[in-house]
């Protein structure tokens, strides 16, 4: 499953060190998860790749116990949304494996 995490300051001032704070998130997630951090605007966003059996609550309770850490206490999940059902393995570029042999883009 692919899941994504919007979390947001709770105090409601923007945060320069989001990026700090993201990693530190980060590296507080279980190491089964695949993450991978984004930035919008003083939010973090994160996106987390997990095992088909995970469900949205459960990452909710997963990500709301990580904030009662100390040195993130100041976000709050904003929002947890669910991206993909199934298979969530990243394919290779469509376009391209599905030209035929010798093929030239348009463009070339």
């Amino acid at each position: 499953m692919l899941f994504e995490l919007t979390l947001r300051r709770s105090k409601g001032e923007l945060s320069i060190n989001s990026p700090v704070d993201g990693i530190r998130i980060l590296a507080l997630m279980p190491g089964r998860w695949r993450k991978d951090l984004r930035q919008s605007t003083g939010d973090i966003i994160i996106r987390v790749y997990t095992d088909d059996t995970v469900t949205n609550a459960q990452i909710r309770a997963e990500v709301r116990g990580i904030l009662t850490n100390p040195e993130v206490s100041h976000w709050e999940l904003v929002s947890c949304n669910t991206l993909t059902v199934g298979d969530h393995t990243p394919k290779l570029n469509q376009w391209v494996a599905s030209r035929r042999h010798g093929q030239r883009a348009q463009w070339n």
